[in-house]
């Protein structure tokens, strides 16, 4: 279906993905518009009954996670490093997980080493519709709020329907059987959404300042650092009684030597991943993690991690490109606002 739609296939975690289809700027303002469709079922979906042991392996409040709702939170190693970045969803008998693609086997044997039972679904296919047109395009989902969580028949096919989803923009993650996923995918497009692929994707959710794994968070990295904690809840920071707690309150008391911040760059050339950042005096201080060309600000932004002392807003920095320092400034997240339905 997505070679019939006219996609430029590439690798990506192991999956063949869509990068584009007619082009990454037309597919990423029709998001902003309109309604983009994108294919994520390369995400692994996977269900949990025991919410209490499974909040013990992530900083966010599970038990108080209410039957229809969805969280997003990390899951943690002993040292407090991120294993993976997830959304969780209460569906009363149990908590449905979705997992990022590259990581989704490990985060099921890590899951498994400490005595959670899960089961996986990751044959499962599940599509994302993004955009302000979105909930015209899926009236079945109109009632849900922003993370709402619901089980709903679109077109006589059974979807498990979340109000979500990694560009900014309102719309919905939709899950449904395989078998199912042409059809479905087929019936958006049908109403009017435009095909967009992992370009538009990554453009957009860079200019909502919302983390990639394996690019800005990682093992290496934690949640201060990250500036993820207020995926930390309140509650969990009282008793401290999740996987790699005591290093992640070490490092919220005595605050983080580098933190990732967003830099609205000079020019036209985008900085990409690995291009060193440089201060004032032309130390280095730090290095992009995800840079690109930002169309709906016509400018260039980067997210990158760089010395605590240089992690304030409106200071100046060099990024090196092809060998050439350009300025940059570090900017307030998001670089584009969030338009989500409260």
């Amino acid at each position: 279906m997505h070679r019939r739609l006219g996609a430029r296939m590439v690798e990506f975690a192991g999956y063949e993905m869509p990068l584009q289809y007619t082009g990454i700027i037309a597919e990423h303002q029709a998001c902003r518009e309109g309604a983009a469709l994108f294919d994520v079922s390369h995400m692994g979906q996977a269900h949990v009954v025991d919410a209490r042991a499974f909040e013990a392996l992530v900083p966010g409040d599970i038990l108080g996670l209410q039957p229809g709702r969805q969280r997003y939170t990390l899951l943690l190693n002993e040292a407090g490093g991120i294993i993976d970045d997830l959304m969780v969803a209460n569906f009363g008998t149990h908590l449905q997980l979705v997992l990022n693609a590259g990581r989704k086997h490990v985060d099921l044997a890590h899951i498994q080493a400490h005595g959670v039972a899960i089961t996986p679904h990751f044959e499962r296919a599940l599509v994302a519709l993004q955009g302000p047109k979105a909930v015209a395009m899926l009236p079945e989902a109109a009632a849900l709020r922003f993370m709402d969580a619901a089980k709903l028949d679109v077109a006589g096919i059974a979807c498990v329907v979340t109000r979500s989803g990694y560009t900014g923009e309102d719309g919905f993650e939709i899950g449904c059987a395989a078998e199912d996923a042409q059809a479905l995918a087929g019936l958006l497009l049908e109403r009017g959404a435009t095909p967009a692929g992992l370009g538009a994707r990554d453009s957009l959710r860079l200019e909502a300042g919302l983390c990639l794994y394996g690019n800005d968070i990682g093992e290496g990295r934690n949640p201060v650092e990250a500036n993820l904690t207020w995926a930390i809840a309140k509650r969990r920071k009282t008793g401290w009684d999740f996987l790699g707690a005591a290093p992640v309150r070490a490092a919220l008391e005595a605050g983080p030597a580098e933190k990732l911040v967003g830099i609205k760059v000079s020019g036209r050339a985008p900085a990409r991943a690995g291009a060193e950042i440089r201060n004032a005096q032309g130390e280095r201080v730090g290095a992009v993690t995800s840079g690109c060309f930002a169309p709906s600000l016509n400018a260039p932004i980067a997210l990158g991690y760089v010395r605590a002392d240089c992690a304030a807003e409106g200071t100046a920095l060099d990024l090196i490109v092809r060998d050439k320092p350009i300025p940059g400034v570090v900017a307030p997240l998001p670089f584009v606002p969030h338009h989500y339905a409260r």
